[in-house]
């Protein structure tokens, strides 16, 4: 009996068998640390991106970046390029409100100021700025000066006046220069009334607390929690400095040789039958004269083997690895299409575009309308200047035109264009847009030179140019310089 309730609860709190689980070990080469790859991942570090970016190291980037943009052709031209491409002539503002009297008024209006206060070159100055210092700032400002109803003004800071000298009692939340609410939002900026780069600035800086509605920072947030910039040129500092050592070595190295003239060498032993020369022994040599050598002695020239053949290939490689980081084709960088075919330099520039898009876009977002609900709020303030039926500036759609982007062949896109708009896979709003261009004002001008020649008896055959025949060469196949010409 004792054995049999005993095997019945050794069955009952029998368990069950534990089954083995063997450990899976992943491995990444890239996270394995070797004596071949210690050293390049030696500066790898887990900071987070406000510590990444401290004051000192911004400083650093901001000083090299101005200093190889200011001595380097090429990259100066890289920062002018992209600045005029993405700015262009400047950005004009379409209302599109349903009340068109109310649009014309406003557009017309803001266009005036824009003209009178230079946005086109100060948003073309802040682009420039951010490739180089990483980031750009621009106070609203009132200037009685204006020749415009409206006040409001732009006063271009420089990233090293935003900063806050006793930063050691700076709050949690706050970096250097600005300061954040428990949200993440900027409460006020930190200004210094002087520039610390000048000669003869203080030694405590004063600055003054500019409150975040009245400044516009512009930066591109490349890690979480980023607050201030750095310059768009940063991964390229290091490729710049070779490009230029290079340069200058390759001609150093062609200048040592093009100054030896010639040189004596002998194939006599020492104390052979040679007549004695002075070892480095430099001898001025006339036009045009014969002359004979000491015995012993033959006279040849140094062969110049600098620039070599690969010094082309040489920028051309590292030029396309510079405007990389920019999103920028070789053509627009080096300023030389010549290695282009057509088809292979539309695409490089559809990457381009696409790229030049999104920052306009973000300076829409980031800039022009914060700068549009300033201006509208101090229009509004105006009696007469705008119509009462604006609403608030939340209540206003509207959008900004930039330059279009010139096509290479303009009767091919014209065709494309025509057949796009016939089979109702696009409109003239879209196709007036690619060209950065208001549909409404650019129909209601159209209809003023139409009723212009109807009233001067000109018909559409008598106005219309006579176009070349269309050439039927494969352009896919013939260098982009001649589709240029």
């Amino acid at each position: 009996m004792f054995d049999w309730l005993q095997n019945l609860f050794a069955r009952r709190t029998r368990r069950a068998p534990r089954r083995v689980i063997s450990a899976i070990r992943a491995r990444y080469d890239a996270a394995s640390t070797s004596p071949d790859n210690r050293r390049h991942w030696a500066n790898a570090d887990g900071l987070s991106a406000r510590a990444a970016n401290n004051p000192e190291v911004r400083r650093i980037l901001r000083n090299r970046a101005r200093y190889e943009v200011s001595n380097n052709s090429y990259a100066k031209g890289i920062v002018l390029t992209l600045a005029n491409d993405v700015i262009g002539t400047g950005p004009r503002l379409q209302m599109l409100t349903d009340n068109a009297e109310v649009n014309r008024s406003v557009e017309m209006a803001f266009a005036n100021w824009a003209r009178v206060v230079g946005l086109a070159e100060k948003l073309r100055t802040m682009r420039m700025a951010r490739a180089t210092d990483g980031e750009s700032f621009c106070i609203l400002t009132s200037n009685p000066k204006l020749p415009t109803q409206v006040q409001l003004d732009l006063r271009l800071v420089e990233a090293d006046q935003v900063c806050t000298p006793d930063v050691v009692g700076l709050d949690p939340n706050a970096v250097d220069g600005i300061a954040f609410d428990a949200a993440g939002n900027p409460v006020e900026y930190h200004v210094l009334r002087t520039h610390p780069g000048e000669t003869s600035r203080q030694i405590v800086l004063e600055y003054d607390r500019v409150p975040a509605a009245s400044v516009i920072h512009w930066f591109r947030s490349d890690r979480p929690g980023q607050a201030r910039g750095i310059p768009d040129i940063t991964p390229a500092l290091p490729l710049f400095a070779q490009l230029r050592r290079y340069t200058l070595a390759v001609i150093a190295a062609a200048e040592t040789a093009a100054d030896f003239a010639a040189f004596l060498k002998t194939d006599a032993p020492a104390n052979g039958e040679a007549e004695s020369a002075e070892p480095f022994e430099s001898l001025e040599i006339e036009q045009r004269m014969l002359t004979t050598l000491p015995a012993g002695w033959d006279v040849s020239q140094l062969r110049a083997e600098q620039p070599t053949t690969s010094h082309a290939d040489f920028v051309r490689t590292i030029l396309n690895e510079i405007a990389r980081c920019l999103n920028m084709p070789f053509g627009v960088a080096a300023g030389n299409s010549s290695g282009y075919n057509y088809a292979s330099g539309r695409l490089d520039h559809q990457i381009y575009f696409k790229s030049i898009r999104v920052e306009q876009a973000h300076l829409e977002e980031v800039v022009l309308d914060r700068l549009l609900a300033s201006w509208l709020d101090e229009a509004a303030l105006i009696p007469g200047l705008l119509l009462s039926e604006l609403g608030p500036f939340a209540d206003c759609p509207h959008q900004f035109f930039f330059d279009g982007q010139e096509h290479v062949d303009p009767l091919k896109e014209a065709n494309a264009q025509a057949t796009r708009l016939a089979n109702h896979t696009t409109t003239l709003a879209d196709e007036y847009a690619r060209r950065g261009q208001d549909w409404e004002m650019q129909l209601r001008q159209r209809a003023k030179e139409l009723a212009l020649m109807n009233e001067l008896g000109l018909s559409m055959a008598q106005a219309q140019p006579t176009t070349p025949q269309e050439s039927q060469s494969d352009e896919a196949d013939q260098p982009a310089a001649q589709h240029a010409a």
